[in-house]
């Protein structure tokens, strides 16, 4: 099956989950502004955390799509299920903002962490289903790219998942977590960028 579609399908749904992102940033008209503006630090927080997140996730599936010739049934099925997680990640980020300095910080904290673990062990299940054998890659696929890609997004699922661990005994430093992951990844992902380039 050609790739094409798939992609435009897959942009579809990372700019409808960033876009989304937006709408948890509000306010109330009938109270003081500038107190409010102060007050949602956290919503501004999650906010940049979730959009950074959504953009490096989507920057690495165009790598991942530029090494794939083809896709199969499987594949298809895979994205789609990856795809879910990526538009469901507007609501913990909402959760988290308005949560995380409360009493119910800790199911917040926990339920962005499940979303973004499950988003990172889908997504390799995605790869490693199409670089298996070279299962889906184009033929000129460079091997060291492929490597590269492998090791780079085998951190995730253990990065997510530890951090969302974490969120039993302090749901603030989880949230902490998410967000040094979230910069590990932009840096990662430019420098990974380059070298690929190169």
């Amino acid at each position: 099956m050609p790739k094409g579609r798939i992609e435009a399908f897959a942009d579809g749904i990372f700019a409808f989950a960033a876009t989304l992102l937006i709408l948890n940033l509000v306010v109330d008209q009938t109270r003081p502004l500038t107190p409010q503006l102060l007050d949602n630090w956290t919503s501004y927080a999650a906010y940049a955390v979730s959009f950074l997140t959504i953009a490096i996730i989507g920057a690495n599936h165009h790598t991942v799509m530029h090494q794939i010739g083809h896709v199969d049934r499987f594949f298809l099925l895979v994205t789609a299920v990856f795809l879910m997680f990526i538009a469901f990640i507007p609501f913990p980020t909402r959760l988290l903002a308005l949560d995380i300095r409360g009493s119910d910080a800790e199911p917040a904290a926990l339920v962005y962490g499940v979303t973004l673990t499950g988003t990172a062990l889908m997504f390799n299940v995605l790869w490693r289903y199409a670089a298996t054998g070279r299962r889906l890659l184009r033929p000129d696929a460079d091997q060291r790219v492929v490597d590269g890609i492998s090791r780079s997004y085998l951190l995730g699922p253990i990065s997510y998942g530890f951090a969302t661990l974490v969120a039993l005994a302090s749901p603030q430093v989880s949230a902490a977590l998410y967000a040094a992951i979230a910069a590990f990844y932009v840096l990662e992902s430019s420098l990974f960028g380059r070298g690929a380039a190169r």
